[in-house]
C-alpha cells in the first residue's frame, strides 16, 4: 500500500529548501506527486529501503557488503514495490545515482534496474565541513537537472534531511519538481511499505 503525503512547494534559488508542509488525502496527494514525477527535470531523493539496525559497524568497508548494514527480505521486497509503483504509474526514470553503501546500491538496482555509485550521496555524519561540501555538490547536480525523465538519488536519511529539511522513513522518497524559474522545490513524498 502506498501512503502519500504531499507538501506545499517552496521556492528555492539553486538549493532545495522546504518552506512549509501540508498533509493531503491519499487520492489528491498521490496524483499530485505522480504528476510532479512526470514533469521534465524532476528529481527523486530516495532513502534506501528497510535495512535493520541503525548504523554500519565501525569496521564496515565499501568494497565488502558483508561488513555493512544491508537490506533484509522486507527491504528487498520494498525496493521492488517502489519500482513497480513507478512502472504502474508510467514513470520511467533517467539516471540513477546511489550512495556506494550496498543497501543504497541494492535499493536502486532492485527498484530501477540500475545504479551508479556516487560518493557524495554517502554523506558524512562525523565531519560537519565535509558534510556541507557533499550536500553542496548534490545540490549542484540537482540544479543542473533541467529536463528529461527524473534523476533518482538513492541515499541515507541524514542526506535526505540535509537536502530537503524532511525526516523520512526507510523506503520513503521526496519528489522535487523543477519550477518555471528553473529552481527545484519539494512537490511531495511517497512511502512504500
Amino acid at each position: 500500500m502506498h501512503v502519500i503525503r504531499a507538501l506545499a512547494a517552496a521556492v528555492v534559488c539553486a538549493t532545495v529548501v522546504v518552506a512549509s508542509a501540508a498533509t493531503l488525502g491519499f487520492a489528491q496527494g498521490a496524483e499530485s506527486v505522480w504528476e510532479a514525477l512526470r514533469t521534465p527535470g524532476a528529481v527523486v531523493v530516495l532513502r534506501h529501503s528497510y535495512a535493520p539496525g541503525g548504523f554500519d559497524p565501525p569496521d564496515a568497508r565499501l568494497e565488502d557488503c558483508s561488513t555493512q548494514r544491508n537490506l533484509d527480505d522486507n527491504g528487498r521486497a520494498q525496493a521492488r514495490r517502489i519500482g513497480e509503483a513507478f512502472r504502474q504509474h508510467g514513470v520511467a526514470v533517467g539516471r540513477v545515482l546511489a550512495s556506494p553503501r550496498c543497501r543504497c546500491l541494492d535499493t536502486a538496482r532492485l527498484a530501477f534496474g540500475q545504479a551508479q555509485p556516487w560518493l557524495p550521496l554517502q554523506g558524512a555524519l562525523r565531519d560537519a565541513e565535509l558534510r556541507q561540501r557533499l550536500v553542496a555538490e548534490i545540490k549542484t547536480a540537482i540544479a543542473a537537472h533541467r529536463d528529461g525523465p527524473p534523476l533518482v538519488l538513492v541515499t541515507h536519511g541524514s542526506v535526505v534531511s540535509d537536502l530537503t529539511g524532511l525526516n523520512v522513513r526507510m523506503g520513503e522518497l521526496v519528489v522535487l519538481r523543477r519550477g518555471g524559474d528553473g529552481a527545484h522545490a519539494v512537490a511531495g513524498q511517497l512511502y512504500v511499505e
